[in-house]
Order: C-alpha cells, then structure tokens, then sequence
C-alpha cells in the first residue's frame, strides 16, 4: 500500500459560477508545482452552475483536489477562512478560480517563504516587473485608491494590498484567523490588520491576465464591503460594523424620508398625515433593500424570502419607531431639553431596530 505524502502546500481557491475554469486551472498547477508535494481546495459557495460537481469529478481521478462546497453562506474572505481551515499543509496559498493570478510565480513564492525568514509573500502587480494587465483607466484609478485608503491599517511598504494571490505560513495565518473579520473580498488587507505581530513579507511581481470565461464578480457592493472592513479594522473593538453599515444606511433613510416628505408637500395635494406616513414607507423600502444589498449580503434575502423580510422589518422598525417616540417623550418631560431626548430616542429606536431585525428579518442560517 503507497501512502501519499502530505502536502506541504495548499492552494485555496475560492469560487462562484467558474465551472469553466476549475479543469484548466488544475492543470496549471500540474505544470507549475512539479516536485511540490501540493493540493488544492476548492471552496465554492453553491454555485447554480455546477462549479463544485465539475470539482468533485476531476477529484475522482486526481486526490490533489478537493471541494468544498459551502451551502448557505457566501463571500470570498470567510471561503479562503474555511479553505485553510480544512487543511493540514504548513503553507498556504489564496488564488483566484479566473485564471488571472499567475501560478508559474508559485515556486518562487514558496521558495522565499521557506528559505527566507517570512511570513507571507503577496503577489503583486505594483512592484517593479508588475503589471496590471489590459485593466481601463477607470479600474486602475479605483485600485490604487484603495491601496492609499488601506495604508490606514496596513503597512505602507506593502505595495499591492489589494492583491488577492498571496501565500503565507500556517503560524502567520494562526495567530490571526480568530480576529479575522471574514468579510468582503479584501482578505490580505484583514491578515495584515489583524495580525497580533507585523507580519514580515515579500512581494513577488506578476502580471494580472484577462479573464477566459466566467464573468466578474466586482460590483458596488463590493466597495461598500472594503469600506466596512477598514472601518472594522479601525473601530471594529468599540462598535459592531455590520451595526455601523446598518446605521449609515438609517442616514441615508432619514434624508430619503426628508425628500420625500418635502416633494409631496410641495405638491399640494396631500395632507401632512398622509405624506408622513408614505415617506414613512419609502423610507423603509429604502432602508431594508439597501440593508439586504450590503450589510446583511451574506444572508441576501430573495423571491418569496425577500417579501416575508420586508414584511418583518417594516414590523420591527413600527415597534422601534414607539420606543423612540415614546423614550425621546419621557426624557422631555423629564427635562425639557428636546435635543437630547429626541438623540436618545433615536439611539434607543436604532439598537432595536437593528438587534430585532437581525434575528427577525435576517436571522443566521444554519449551514
């Protein structure tokens, strides 16, 4: 009986809807990990393509892959969180599933994390012999803006912050992955802030390539989660984010109420009562959608689930709404000072709100 060795190399791959490209991408890592003892997991979140039966099927001929498919639960920081999880290698690897990280720098990487007193080394397309690729003008200006905003956290010596293509020690990772916030697409950018030690790393260039098949996956959504993961980072020990994301968008409701409120009254055509109570509604058809598009994103509502939703929240923000009013009352009479009260109805009415429609409208699925 030939017992396999154990890999001394994991290659994490997170995915979604890249069927197309799992097969060409395991054969590229045949060619380029040659005499590396190496496996590589795929952890993909149900994709309605059939991303992970494509994975399992090249597993039955090939025991350096693996799947491991998440049910329930999306985003790409918390997959490479489970992906490292799941295996026993010291050194870990985080790519792409698009076939736009270049795995024949892989050797080069491992050769530095295991000769060399490091931690990780980032695969970058900003140091000398980088490149970007044929990137517009457009995307090229929104990513070295996030590179200067992460400098907030991360340490400005590191060139391509927003790299996702990296690979780091088993103790490197360790030592963080308990203060991970496992949100949005940055996950470099959270090891590097949550590391408890500066990390010691390289940087290793390469050229980002176009994609083959499949389709992008970066949208608006995706900055709005980068914003919450520096701000979580930054402020994260005194205020929960998802709190915080979830307090903006209440903001961002209170001016939609204004807006509406005022565009009505204008008109004419409708009493003060009846225009509150419509701008009372649009804001809160504001404030859940926007809410389930980004800070509760990682339990999305939909089809018959969004409408239930709706239902629940529009009930739970009626019962905080009382509880505003009726504190911000009682503090008047107290002292009538109508400032204060009305804040601290506003605090109270905004806890509620979010702590009933958390459990409520977006309780946590089980796996």
């Amino acid at each position: 009986m030939t017992i396999q060795p154990a890999p001394l190399l994991s290659v994490i791959v997170p995915t979604f809807k890249e069927r197309d490209n799992v097969a060409e991408l395991v054969r590229r890592l045949h060619l380029a990990l040659v005499g590396v003892a190496w496996e590589v997991i795929f952890v993909d979140d149900d994709s309605p393509d059939g991303t992970a039966d494509a994975v399992r099927a090249l597993a039955l001929t090939d025991a350096r892959v693996r799947c491991v498919q998440r049910i329930g639960r999306r985003g790409l920081s918390s997959a490479c969180v489970e992906g490292m999880l799941a295996s026993s290698a010291p050194y870990l690897c985080v790519m792409d599933g698009d076939l736009q990280h270049d795995e024949t720098i892989l050797p080069d990487m491992l050769g530095r994390l295991t000769g060399q007193d490091l931690d990780i080394v980032v695969g970058s397309r900003y140091v000398a012999g980088g490149a970007i690729g044929d990137w517009t003008a457009r995307r090229a200006w929104i990513s070295r803006l996030a590179t200067r905003i992460s400098h907030l956290v991360v340490p400005p010596a590191l060139h391509d912050p927003m790299s996702g293509f990296f690979m780091l020690t088993r103790p490197a990772f360790t030592a963080s992955v308990r203060s991970l916030s496992s949100t949005g697409f940055k996950i470099l950018v959270d090891l590097f802030a949550s590391s408890p030690t500066p990390l010691r790393f390289a940087e290793v260039p390469y050229t980002f390539r176009s994609r083959n098949a499949g389709e992008s996956k970066l949208d608006n959504r995706v900055a709005w989660d980068y914003g919450m993961l520096l701000a979580d980072k930054l402020v994260g020990h005194l205020i929960p984010v998802r709190f915080l994301s979830f307090a903006l968008i209440g903001g961002a409701g209170v001016g939609v109420h204004f807006l509406c409120l005022s565009l009505l009254m204008a008109l004419g055509r409708t009493d003060f009562a009846t225009a509150h109570t419509m701008a009372t509604g649009l804001a809160m058809l504001f404030n859940f959608t926007l809410n389930n598009l980004l800070t509760y994103r990682d339990r999305r509502l939909s089809g018959l689930g969004w409408f239930v939703g709706l239902f629940w929240f529009v009930l739970a923000c009626s019962i905080g709404a009382l509880a505003n009013v009726g504190i911000a009352i009682y503090l008047f009479k107290l002292d009538g000072g109508w400032p204060l009260a009305a804040l601290a109805g506003i605090a109270v009415g905004s806890v509620w709100n979010y702590v009933a429609t958390s459990a409520l409208t977006w309780k946590k699925r089980s796996a």
